[in-house]
């Protein structure tokens, strides 16, 4: 009797490994994205790391969703996110790396929940303070500003100009 092999998420190029460094080490089934669990993130890096743009592109377009949507931090999975974001950034044969440099971005400006703490204070009082989540992603991504140069020097001009954009963000 023959079984059909099981389709694994797959973090290889061709015989190249895609690495995402102690992506088993986060507790993702433990923290929360804006579905509920965040148990689904690993396979979303694992897709968006396939190096097949669809398939890499509809993972970042579904990450984003869970972690920044509509420019908000919206869980505390994006603070854990963020430095397999980089990660992938730097990688060469992954097809989105503008969009990913974006994201991060987008993660570095936000401060929707800070200013609606500032109108409505009680909010730093609840039990799942957001204001956390948004300061602790902005964090992440401040704390490996140092791969900038890298990326600046992309010979990628979309890279190039989307890391400048991220830089500037750093900056402020």
């Amino acid at each position: 009797m023959r079984t059909v092999p099981t389709e694994q998420p797959s973090t290889q190029r061709g015989d190249r490994a895609i690495p995402l460094s102690g992506l088993g080490q986060v507790p993702w089934s433990d923290i929360r994205d804006s579905t509920g669990s965040a148990a689904g993130i690993p396979l979303l890096l694992h897709q968006v790391a396939s190096g097949d743009a669809p398939t890499a592109g509809a993972a970042l377009d579904q990450l984003r969703g869970r972690i920044c949507q509509y420019g908000f931090v919206v869980e505390q999975a994006t603070a854990a996110t963020v430095p397999f974001l980089w990660e992938l950034a730097r990688l060469p044969g992954v097809t989105c790396r503008p969009r990913i440099i974006q994201l991060l971005r987008s993660i570095a400006d936000a401060r929707q929940w800070e200013s609606v703490a500032a109108v409505y204070p009680k909010l730093l009082n609840h039990p799942e303070n957001p204001v956390v989540w948004e300061r602790r992603a902005r964090r992440a991504v401040r704390a490996r500003r140092g791969e900038l140069p890298v990326l600046l020097a992309d010979r990628d001009r979309e890279i190039a100009g989307a890391t400048a954009e991220l830089a500037d963000a750093l900056a402020e």
